[in-house]
């Protein structure tokens, strides 16, 4: 199949771009699904592009498509979706982001009240590892194709040198060295240009290439519970409200499904696709 659509097609920021066969197949790798089925969602979804579709639209058409293929490659392919449906459960993104750090050997704190020496702050997360503290301030944005702009880290490195500079005059523990900003979305170019310079580390989405977000829980297998398409919204909330963030902890904590009222069969097939899911490691 040719790659020569002259389509335009709507992004969710607003702009219209030319579709991209080329995208939309590099989009489907991420499923884990193999060649066969992504060629097949491609020539189906490329057969239905026409002028000022949605990306939105896009996705939806091939999410269902991954959807009836296999569960799991429809969980993988809403990862960035799942992300922003914490938020709109009312989830707060920074207790998402320590459970992540967990994960990565450190130990961490949510809405700690910390003294400047100006003034006090709350962190979104105080994370220890090493004997070195970090301490993150978490942006989660609702409006998908928004980019955290050069303001935010301007704002948090303020923040940052005001807690860091009584931290290091008190602890004899450990030291205050570093600041980050993780948000669920991209940084602006001057933003990121504004982290290289101050030393103030950026996550987001896709950055640092080959290390942002996606790219951690991909590796570590640390999906959302969001990304399920098992679980009803309602069962969601239900478990986030329990402190069941990511997927995989139902391999600890199954006795919420049964809390829940999942019948034994459904709930067989819930658990075989958080393994599926959880060990599908890139």
């Amino acid at each position: 199949m040719g790659n020569k659509v002259e389509f335009d097609v709507i992004k969710s920021s607003g702009i219209q771009v030319k579709f991209s066969l080329d995208k939309l197949r590099n989009s489907l790798k991420h499923s884990g699904a193999d060649y066969v089925i992504i060629e097949e969602i491609v020539g189906k979804v490329g057969g239905e592009i026409y002028n000022g579709i949605t990306t939105n639209e896009i996705y939806n058409r091939a999410f269902a498509l991954l959807k009836n293929k296999k569960s799991v490659f429809a969980s993988r392919y809403k990862l960035k979706k799942a992300i922003y449906e914490l938020g709109l459960t009312g989830f707060p993104f920074g207790r998402f982001v320590s459970t992540l750090l967990k994960y990565s050997d450190y130990s961490t704190k949510c809405d700690e009240i910390m003294e400047g020496i100006c003034i006090t702050h709350e962190i979104d997360v105080v994370a220890n590892k090493n004997g070195e503290t970090t301490i993150i301030e978490c942006k989660f944005y609702s409006e998908e194709g928004f980019k955290c702009p050069v303001e935010t880290p301007l704002y948090i490195h303020s923040r940052f040198k005001d807690v860091q500079t009584l931290w290091n005059k008190k602890s004899k523990n450990s030291k205050l060295n570093k600041g980050w900003v993780v948000t669920n979305t991209r940084f602006t170019e001057h933003a990121i240009e504004y982290g290289k310079c101050a030393e103030l580390y950026l996550l987001s989405w896709d950055y640092p290439h080959k290390n942002g977000l996606k790219d951690r829980i991909d590796k570590l297998g640390l999906y959302p519970v969001t990304t399920s398409t098992l679980l009803t919204n309602r069962e969601k909330q239900f478990l986030l409200s329990r402190d069941i963030v990511l997927y995989r902890q139902l391999w600890k904590d199954k006795f919420f499904l049964d809390h829940l009222g999942i019948s034994t069969s459904r709930k067989e097939r819930i658990l075989d696709d958080v393994n599926q899911l959880c060990s599908m490691k890139q």
